[in-house]
């Protein structure tokens, strides 16, 4: 007889192991600092699963399963935690993932973000992009984030998400979460709605596509502060892939637009760290000075880089700078640093002088 899901759940939030998955003909396996490790219960049969999801899923949800061969959805577990899950089905069995997303806010501190990033939620207006893979923390530190904006400012704060992830109360702001499919059809409309219902902050779930992209210039250009994640690395990266999603004919009208309403992009990756106790991430943060601005505007993003490293005195750090520290400070091994770095050659050449000292 297969597990409870409760019981299941319970481990998991206990290990504080990142996701579980729940696969036909496997045990149920869980994501504990980036190794799988499969539970000690018996091998899960196709009812297993099906049972799991009639626990997890509504009618609803159910029904696009059906349709479409997969759902997402938040679900909350107790009062102890909140899963993103993923119900879809391989090989005409249902499978399921699910990522724990803690309840708790994490501060600034515990992130590992500075003071400057704080400064960008008490700006009135302009584009904040937090940018990585998946798996890499972006929404845990938006989540911090808004509650930060939430905690001590008034304003009418409006997320957008697909799906909810982190619920955050009201507090001295007023916050309307909107859910993709439940709330709102998509990101683009939930965008222009959301301009006519006195809004002051924006959280885009994900600016995946051109129409997205543009509400989110167009809010923050209008007098708003936007959030927004892409599944990019670095900020010249980031730049590249948001003027490359517009036609030639219009990239550079929206590089003029992006050079004025950009004002952060934090990239972050999370790594193992070297002791084996959990994960810790590494950022690289660009702050939208004129000369930076002046760059974009110029199709000249490959000269950034240099900015960033030149740029701490504003709160700038390179991702390879960030992971030479956490490497030099012992906190991830030497393969790790290699294996995230961006320019990995002149990586490795700085590593082998931290060795020698």
């Amino acid at each position: 007889m297969a597990p409870e899901i409760g019981s299941l759940l319970d481990i998991i939030v206990e290990k504080n192991a990142s996701d579980i998955h729940l696969h036909v003909k496997k045990p149920p396996t869980m994501r504990l600092n980036d190794q799988l490790i499969e539970m000690d219960e018996k091998p899960l049969t196709p009812d297993d699963t099906i049972a799991y999801m009639k626990i997890l899923a509504t009618p609803e949800q159910r029904q696009e399963i059906e349709k479409v061969g997969g759902t997402d959805f938040g679900y909350a577990f107790n009062t102890k935690a909140r899963f993103r899950v993923s119900i879809y089905r391989q090989k005409g069995n249902i499978n399921i993932a699910m990522r724990l997303i803690p309840y708790k806010f994490l501060s600034f501190e515990e992130l590992g973000l500075g003071p400057q990033t704080k400064e960008l939620c008490h700006k009135l207006r302009g584009l904040v992009l937090v940018t990585g893979p998946t798996g890499s923390g972006k929404t845990t530190t938006l989540a911090t984030m808004i509650d930060y904006i939430n905690s001590t400012r008034d304003c009418h704060i409006i997320t957008i998400e697909d799906p909810i992830e982190y619920y955050h109360s009201h507090k001295k702001s007023i916050v309307t979460q909107r859910e993709l499919g439940v709330d709102v059809p998509s990101f683009p409309e939930a965008l222009r709605r959301g301009l006519r219902q006195d809004p002051d902050v924006f959280l885009v779930g994900e600016m995946r596509d051109l129409e997205t992209i543009s509400a989110a210039i167009t809010a923050a250009e209008t007098g708003h502060l936007v959030f927004g994640t892409l599944h990019t690395t670095g900020a010249t990266r980031t730049i590249d892939r948001i003027v490359d999603v517009f036609p030639i004919d219009q990239q550079e009208q929206i590089r003029i637009m992006l050079s004025v309403s950009i004002t952060s992009i934090i990239s972050q990756q999370l790594l193992v760290r070297a002791d084996g106790k959990g994960r810790i991430a590494a950022f690289e943060i660009m702050i939208a000075t004129p000369a930076i601005q002046n760059l974009i505007r110029e199709k000249k993003t490959y000269r950034i880089l240099s900015e960033l490293q030149t740029g701490t005195k504003y709160g700038m750090k390179t991702m390879d700078g960030s992971l030479m520290k956490l490497y030099s400070s012992g906190i991830i091994s030497y393969d790790n640093l290699l294996a995230h770095a961006y320019d990995s050659e002149q990586i490795r050449i700085q590593a082998e002088g931290v060795r020698k000292e």
